[in-house]
């Protein structure tokens, strides 16, 4: 073993100018990651220059056999803290030969909004928390949970720390530092709730990297998640019963909402949300009516309410904007398995380009 970690961790700088590039995509499911690598004959920092790619798309659920080719565009560029030195994670949409978007990518209608004179002069900031749950493989159990049993109630487990408490670290701690590696703006991790459970947090982001930035670090956890033998879960309510489910909180500011008088602009946007509530609750993720239940920190699926520092809402404002009277708030009910161009886009969408 100890030649085959020589080998997986040779510098190819040593000997040659080439380097290896994983191209990365979303797969039929709209959760299902792929990816595959290419040699490329020098570094690459500019998406623009990568050439484009294809794959079968028989095989992720994107397109028929008889007409299986599927284009993937490059569209941003990080360090792929898995190969090192110059190597690099390519984040891709994917596109019929013709050149119009497959139906799985959401990325290009995002593209489209975050383009829009008027979002971009609001500069929109996100920061996502996405929550999610480590289960042991084969037997589809949170990690740390006795097979067939459960640990003790939930209470010690939030931020904790102990053996008895905190399952998975290394694999959340490995995460982190590659993140940060990768050129991801990832700002924090944390132990949930539900034993097994954690958090990370990427942002503040602009625009539509917020999506970019949330689709690779999903990416490398499900690859660091491979290394240590372990399932990567993003299912909202993986356990029934009294277990809190797994969100992905979206806290968000315009410039309006950042300048001195910014509650104001705040306001008009959760009551604009509050308009489109259904429609939103649509988009947020699968499964998400099993979690939004108006228990463990949620609010009900079926109604829209906001308040301050009150995490049973579906929005938040935070104590530190109502008291300087700007900053950001949180939408609380994307799910966890949420896509994340669609949510950031339809934020921005909602509260600056729509007109009720």
């Amino acid at each position: 073993m100890s030649l085959l970690n020589d080998l997986i961790n040779l510098d190819l700088a040593d000997t040659t100018e080439k380097i290896i590039a994983e191209y990365v995509w979303i797969g039929g499911s709209g959760m299902d990651m792929r990816s595959k690598a290419r040699t490329l004959s020098g570094p690459v920092s500019d998406p623009k220059k990568l050439p484009k790619w294809n794959y079968d798309g028989s095989s992720t659920g994107q397109a028929p056999g008889d007409d299986s080719e599927v284009i993937l565009y490059p569209q941003a560029i990080f360090k792929d803290p898995f190969r090192r030195g110059n190597n690099i994670l390519v984040m891709c949409d994917a596109y019929t030969p013709r050149g119009e978007p497959i139906p799985t990518n959401k990325r290009f209608n995002a593209e489209k909004i975050f383009s829009h004179p008027d979002v971009i002069a609001e500069e929109p900031w996100y920061g996502i928390e996405q929550e999610y749950t480590l289960l042991q493989k084969d037997v589809n159990w949170p990690l740390g949970w006795p097979i067939g049993g459960f640990p003790g109630p939930q209470g010690p487990y939030y931020c904790g720390a102990g053996a008895e408490k905190a399952f998975g670290r290394e694999i959340v701690d490995s995460h982190y530092k590659a993140c940060l590696y990768a050129g991801i703006n990832i700002s924090g991790i944390n132990g949930e709730v539900m034993p097994g459970q954690w958090e990370f947090q990427v942002g503040p982001v602009v625009g539509i990297s917020a999506g970019d930035e949330l689709w690779i670090a999903r990416y490398i956890l499900e690859r660091i998640a491979e290394i240590a033998g372990v399932v990567v879960s993003f299912d909202p309510k993986p356990i029934k019963g009294d277990w809190n489910g797994a969100g992905a909180h979206a806290n968000y500011s315009t410039k309006s909402m950042r300048k001195d008088g910014g509650i104001n602009v705040i306001k008009k946007a959760i009551e604009k949300l509050g308009m489109r509530h259904k429609e939103h609750i649509a988009a947020y993720g699968d499964g998400n009516e099993r979690r939004l239940t108006g228990q463990h920190e949620t609010a009900d699926i079926n109604k829209f309410s906001w308040g301050v520092a009150n995490r049973g809402a579906s929005v938040r404002i935070g104590r530190d904007t109502e008291k300087d009277g700007k900053g950001y708030f949180e939408d609380r009910r994307p799910a966890s398995n949420m896509d994340p161009y669609v949510v950031t886009s339809m934020i921005a969408e909602t509260t600056i380009l729509w007109k009720p």
